[in-house]
């Protein structure tokens, strides 16, 4: 394990831990409201399986961000499993916990936390790949003319006469 990494963290990487384990912490609370809930009619009962999905998802975000804030980085990967649950807890009412899932895949993209992660578990450092050269080629030079051609003449419009009054014959 690579320790130097250990006063290295980027402050990402920090910011991914805070949220997931407040995201963490609500869900647990959430979970439980909504199973207390549940429980209280017979179809609550029947359903007590997925109210129960918050609480098993807040468990899984508070470890994974103790690993995370630990003064003893372990190796661990990101995990756009966590966040993408996260994003699905919406359908429980739970927005926090989404937006925080949001972030954190965004989060996951940036290249100070991809070499972080690579380094802690002993990775080479993800590159960024080169793009190709841009090839600039020379533009040829308007042809200017010193003088314009004139504007086609417009016709004057012709002017109808109304027919006035027949005389008589």
């Amino acid at each position: 394990m690579n320790t130097s990494y250990s006063l290295q963290k980027p402050g990402l990487v920090t910011a991914i831990a805070v949220m997931t384990l407040t995201s963490g912490i609500i869900n647990l609370f959430w979970g439980f409201v909504a199973s207390a809930t549940a429980l209280g009619t017979i179809i609550g009962v029947i359903c007590l399986p997925i109210t129960i999905l918050p609480t098993i998802l807040g468990i899984f975000e508070i470890i994974y961000a103790a690993k995370l804030l630990s003064a003893q980085p372990q190796p661990v990967q990101p995990s756009p499993s966590i966040a993408a649950f996260q994003i699905v807890t919406v359908l429980m009412g739970n927005v926090f916990s989404m937006v925080v899932g949001i972030l954190v895949l965004i989060f996951y993209n940036d290249l100070t936390v991809k070499e972080y992660f690579s380094g802690l578990n002993g990775q080479p450092a993800p590159t960024v790949p080169a793009s190709a050269p841009v090839v600039i080629e020379p533009v040829e030079a308007p042809v200017v003319m010193d003088e314009l051609p004139a504007p086609p003449e417009a016709e004057a419009p012709k002017v109808r006469k109304k027919p006035g009054p027949r005389k008589p014959a």
